[in-house]
């Protein structure tokens, strides 16, 4: 079972988030799928260098200490993470307000109809 570790793990999460974004015409499962690609590719991060003996890097400086860089680029690439969620769906609020769907294909045909008249 030496295959089943957190960059496998992540790069399936990716390509099931690039599925759902490729596949799905609903707006909301699109932003989930993209939330879904953002938790692999912070997964991947955090595991591609991990090591079973190392030690949090609080305190001492020791010699398998946990490299403290990763951890510190994906707490802010979890902070951004949810603001572009936040701000996705912010702006699917306003489309479905305006066209009345979550479809991507009839939200564009509705705007253009709306530009033709």
């Amino acid at each position: 079972m030496d295959f089943i570790n957190g960059e496998n793990i992540a790069l399936v999460l990716f390509f099931i988030g690039i599925y759902g974004v490729i596949a799905r015409r609903n707006i909301v499962k699109s932003i989930i799928s993209i939330g879904i690609m953002d938790s692999a590719v912070i997964l991947f991060f955090l595991t591609i260098n991990n090591s079973v003996d190392s030690v949090p890097p609080v305190g001492n400086p020791v010699s398998n200490m946990a490299d403290p860089l990763p951890q510190a680029l994906m707490i802010t690439a979890i902070v951004i993470g949810v603001s572009i969620t936040a701000m996705s769906m912010a702006m699917f609020i306003y489309l479905y307000h305006k066209y009345g769907t979550t479809n991507w294909k009839k939200a564009r045909l509705k705007r253009m109809e709306n530009k033709i008249q």
